[in-house]
């Protein structure tokens, strides 16, 4: 129903035009912040923004918008907002779009769009945008009179915000923005309903399961950590002594001194972690989505039987058979199915012991080693001390998030946030900025490839003009280093991967930002510690040595188990 007001609210809402109508349910949502670039056919929103409660962070290019609004939504759990002109603005924001989307993100993207009177033809900067948004979101649709826009703004944050967040795309057109409603229009209640209630003929049939099982393994993913279900988790392996690893979304969600974990799975190559999958029978999947990483992976045969627990159907794979779906809030469902199962049955753990000392080795040898440039393993080791439990690690798409996403220690959920549905790279700069906007409390550190830091870099001078304190970590080897690791695997050789890079310290000074070299190897740490302590913007360029991908994909290539 929509909320009335007093007759002097009434009277406003009256006089107001669509732009200023937009706002008020904007603010009804609770929506802090709007991301984005005005442009000449939404300049009545962006006035309208001001004054309003909501604060819009200017940014440099649309595509940075839409990371910030993905981000700020993933860390939020409500959907975070980017805006962008017609046209070439909107295009700009398909790519964090699609990111949210396959990410299972929250997040509201608004466009311009040419007026009503001339959509229908060829015209100056209007192409089809619904068409372009939908495949890569929940929703997309065109507000065609002003009377609509409380009714589809409430939809849209209700549907990016569903039991399987996701993104959404409104058109306001150009006219309609202008004009007002016929009668009093205001933003409609918000009423939350959640299913969580798992069904006990479904818990039954999963306690059947689990007590024919031998060897279950938990694989708990990135719905594990939107459903705030940490504690569920611990007190299940606890109780039944079950292995658990998580994907590289659900990074934390477990936490990785816990003696039961057994770390990240989503690898390119058989890690360490998989080797905990290969001897299982029973496969409890709690949150787990197929888009974050290829079930055949664990279940290669489709042999393994699987719990599927989520708020969610799964996703049909033939890697994926699902032998029991508990349909509701995970904590619930765990915490039910425990109760149900004999106070006898207790699983052996013994794998996850071998599993996480062959990763505190390879952690070790990166503390020990002294080479210059670094090696990998040293920088996630000198990262994981300079940041506390609760700070928060973005890894951009690169050599730099697979080594980061099997081997850096998370204690706390969305602490270390990569890209592994659209894996998509650019996002972790402007990421950054909305991670700590959403998160004001923690450390904020962007890590990256030099690669992707120069895909949206120009966001250094949104973070110093908007005095957002974060430190940007680069990785500096001058190729797309993953993309050699792939091609030596699978061809023995590389090409068309190198290029050249810009003084990083002199580029990061020119926007007003502190710039670092990192010249040996003890030079990482204490660079970080200062930065990370610092109210501004760093940029820490640290050069790294990429030789040791391929040593890991042979040791692993040789690694031979179950453990």
């Amino acid at each position: 129903m929509a909320t009335e007001g007093t007759a002097e609210e009434r009277n406003t809402a009256a006089a107001e035009d669509v732009a200023h109508l937009l706002v008020r349910c904007l603010r009804a949502e609770g929506v802090e912040y709007v991301f984005g670039i005005p442009g000449e056919e939404n300049i009545r929103f962006v006035d309208a923004l001001s004054g309003s409660g909501i604060r819009y962070v200017l940014v440099r290019h649309e595509q940075a918008a839409s990371f910030m609004a993905e981000i700020y939504g993933r860390l939020s759990g409500r959907a975070g907002v980017c805006s962008a002109t017609l046209g070439p603005g909107a295009i700009n924001l398909l790519l964090g779009t699609a990111d949210a989307m396959t990410n299972s993100s929250p997040m509201v993207a608004l466009a311009a769009q040419g007026s009503l009177r001339r959509t229908h033809k060829e015209s100056h900067q209007v192409i089809d945008l619904v068409s372009m948004f939908a495949p890569v979101t929940q929703w997309a649709a065109r507000v065609e009179c002003p009377d609509a826009v409380p009714e589809m703004v409430r939809k849209a944050f209700k549907t990016a915000q569903s039991e399987r967040p996701g993104a959404v795309f409104l058109a306001v057109p150009e006219d309609i923005e202008a004009e007002r409603p016929a009668g009093h229009a205001a933003p409609l209640q918000i009423d939350a309903v959640h299913a969580d209630a798992p069904s006990l003929s479904q818990i039954a049939r999963a306690v059947e399961v689990l007590a024919d099982a031998r060897r279950p393994v938990l694989l708990a993913g990135h719905g594990a950590a939107r459903a705030g279900a940490s504690p569920a988790l611990v007190r299940f392996a606890e109780r039944l002594n079950i292995p658990v690893a998580t994907t590289f979304h659900g990074k934390g969600v477990f936490p990785d001194d816990h003696p039961n974990a057994l770390g990240a799975v989503g690898f390119m190559r058989h890690d360490y972690g998989n080797f905990g999958f290969d001897a299982a029978d029973v496969v409890i999947c709690v949150g787990y989505e197929i888009q974050e990483f290829d079930p055949a992976k664990i279940n290669p045969d489709g042999d393994k039987r699987i719990l599927h627990v989520h708020r969610f159907p799964a996703e049909v794979d033939v890697h994926y058979p699902v032998t029991v779906g508990i349909q509701g809030d995970p904590s619930q469902a765990l915490d039910a199915l425990a109760a149900a199962l004999p106070d006898e049955l207790i699983y052996n753990s013994a794998s996850s012991a071998k599993i996480r000392t062959l990763l505190d080795e390879e952690l070790r040898y990166g503390r020990d080693n002294e080479a210059f440039p670094l090696v990998p393993q040293r920088v996630v080791a000198d990262v994981r001390t300079a940041l506390d439990r609760h700070d928060v690690v973005l890894v951009d798409t690169g050599a730099g998030k697979m080594w980061m996403s099997r081997l850096y220690p998370t204690y706390v959920p969305d602490t270390c946030l990569v890209s592994n549905g659209l894996s998509t790279m650019g996002f972790a700069l402007p990421g950054a900025i909305a991670a700590k906007l959403a998160r004001p409390d923690r450390r904020v550190l962007a890590m990256m490839g030099d690669g992707s830091f120069l895909m949206n870099s120009q966001e250094l001078e949104t973070a110093v003009r908007e005095r957002i304190p974060m430190v940007v970590l680069v990785l500096v080897d001058e190729e797309y280093g993953l993309i050699t690791w792939k091609m030596e695997l699978e061809l023995g050789r590389h090409s068309h991967t190198r290029f050249t890079n810009p003084d990083l310290v002199a580029y990061a000074e020119s926007f007003g930002a502190r710039g670092y070299r990192v010249e040996s190897a003890d030079q990482l740490l204490p660079a970080l510690r200062r930065a990370l302590d610092d109210e501004g913007v760093w940029v820490i360029a640290c050069p790294v040595d990429y030789s040791e991908n391929l040593r890991l994909t042979d040791r692993l290539g040789s690694l031979s188990g179950p453990f």
